[in-house]
């Protein structure tokens, strides 16, 4: 628990303190920022290497595992470096990583940075959410957790507006470059406005090299596993033994820091019932917010034949309701239990991702609207509640560690998330046609009004083959939305599953009614 010598400590916050987090922020944005914007001109990045069809893929694979492996050292990190000098390490490399990204003239020299930003990238996500817990007493806790909360889910939402314009203006080069002036000025002024630690060294002593390659072969093999797994199938040769090999190694790492007076990443955490809940409330989250970040581009760019900017603009939806709703949301947070404000903004998530499995092949802005807004209304609910929920309570030596497993859930849940999105299109979308085809044969009136077919095109004669490869794109389209809509109930499911949970956390003070007491 925070005791009121922990709270007293930081009760005075300066000027110096929020520019710093300020640019800790801004780090984090970047971070979360560069993965949408380069997923938008991979097939420019493509063209420009000279790289194969099947390696594409490896542009955001090879940053997303890295950055999977960094987010749980955080901890480690930050108390070999403390707080500041970790930001400002990761900062400058994952800056100087973008410039040589963008400077690469080849697919290996691509690679090989990507895995270096990815790095440095991923603890500049961790290391914000221990800074509000760190950095800032209870009674400001929620403003603090809003304004990165905003900022981690705004990234995502605005990158295909962001990657289509620099796309439509300028060369892919931009991609990265973008990150160049923000890192200086973040990493130049946080290093001057963060309060000074004493570094400690001395914990390279303890270092668990196997627990790294333990933790690393396992989110490894897991990326890879469940990237590879939608296409060759979950029983694959590959597939399997990834997942096995995954497996196999977190269970070594979880004895061996079970076992360790210090080891790498503290999981005993676990054992805290409000810190477990939050993270399978991350989790679910995780597979929710990037489902339907996913979701969203696949359909308007296939379905619609939208072009990354359009669908920029038209997923903007989300990302405004959820700064008009996030100054509510910090009020509430103040003075509201955590549990029914989460149960609200899972409940309301949950809604907004069903409203979106009855799309049409002519869904398109306007039937979107509400289910973004839904959506982009609950989001502050879900992200803010649930990490005051699992971080605010712990004392301060277990931030650093905790924040980094909570941030770890959440990245989880969305690889975990599109994973099984990709399985149900893959499944799902060739039975749809199959069944389509199949109607259309036996002279269904409705299947062909669906498809846009004329019904008296289909009752002048039965559908022979020359007609069936005509509609083979259309049908194939049609059958494709019905697999989008599936796999938007099963995020919806899963959502909705989350809020099984909430009774079986136990109700803690407000940080209004703690700040009090304190």
């Amino acid at each position: 628990m925070v005791s009121a010598t922990e709270n007293n400590a930081i009760a005075s916050v300066t000027a110096a303190t929020w520019i710093g987090f300020a640019m800790m922020c801004i780090g984090m944005f970047m971070a979360i920022l560069d993965v949408q914007v380069v997923a938008t001109s991979l097939a420019t990045i493509q063209d420009a290497l000279t790289i194969a069809q099947d390696q594409m893929s490896w542009i955001q694979t090879s940053y997303l595992i890295s950055e999977i492996i960094a987010i749980p050292l955080t901890g480690f990190l930050t108390r070999l470096l403390t707080m500041r000098w970790l930001f400002f390490v990761a900062v400058s490399v994952f800056t100087l990583a973008s410039i040589a990204c963008a400077m690469s003239g080849s697919f290996s020299s691509l690679i090989t940075w990507r895995i270096v930003q990815g790095f440095s990238g991923g603890t500049l996500i961790p290391v914000v959410f221990s800074a509000v817990f760190l950095l800032f007493p209870l009674r400001l806790q929620p403003l603090a957790t809003t304004i990165a909360g905003v900022l981690a889910v705004l990234a995502p939402t605005v990158g295909p507006v962001v990657g289509g314009w620099i796309t439509a203006t300028y060369s892919w080069h931009w991609l990265f470059l973008i990150n160049v002036l923000p890192g200086i000025v973040a990493a130049s002024v946080a290093s001057l406005s963060l309060r000074k630690e004493r570094t400690s060294f001395d914990q390279l002593s303890h270092f668990d090299v196997m627990s790294l390659a333990l933790g690393a072969i396992a989110l490894a093999a897991l990326e890879i596993g469940i990237k590879e797994a939608p296409k060759r199938g979950w029983t694959s040769p590959i597939a399997a033994g990834l997942l096995a090999l995954c497996l196999a190694s977190a269970l070594l790492f979880v004895l061996r820091a079970l076992w360790s007076p210090s080891p790498l990443v503290n999981l005993r955490t676990f054992r805290d019932r409000n810190f477990s809940i939050g993270c399978v409330l991350s989790f679910v989250l995780g597979t929710g917010l990037f489902g339907s970040i996913y979701l969203m581009p696949v359909f308007l760019a296939y379905v619609r034949a939208h072009n990354a900017l359009e669908i920029g603009k038209i997923m903007l939806v989300t990302g405004v309701a959820q700064l008009i709703v996030a100054p509510v949301v910090a009020f509430l947070v103040r003075r509201v239990d955590e549990r029914l404000l989460t149960a609200a903004g899972f409940l309301l998530f949950g809604i907004g991702l069903a409203l979106s499995t009855v799309q049409t092949k002519a869904t398109d802005f306007d039937d979107m609207f509400w289910p973004q807004l839904i959506r982009g209304s609950a989001i502050m609910f879900c992200i803010l509640p649930p990490t005051q929920l699992a971080l605010g309570h712990l004392a301060k030596t277990a931030i650093d560690d905790a924040s980094g497993l909570f941030n770890l859930m959440r990245n989880l849940g969305g690889a975990i998330g599109i994973a099984l999105i990709d399985t149900v299109i893959y499944t799902r979308a060739p039975e749809y046609a199959q069944s389509i085809v199949g109607r259309l044969a036996a002279g269904d009136l409705d299947t062909a009004k669906a498809l846009g077919i004329p019904p008296e095109a289909l009752a002048s004669a039965p559908l022979d083959p020359e007609k069936q490869a005509l509609l083979t794109s259309l049908v194939d389209k049609v059958a494709f939305v019905d697999a989008i809509n599936d796999a938007w109930a099963l995020v919806a499911v899963m959502t909705f599953a989350a809020l099984v949970f909430l009774p079986l956390a136990r109700r803690m003070p407000t940080p209004a009614a703690a700040a009090a007491i304190h």
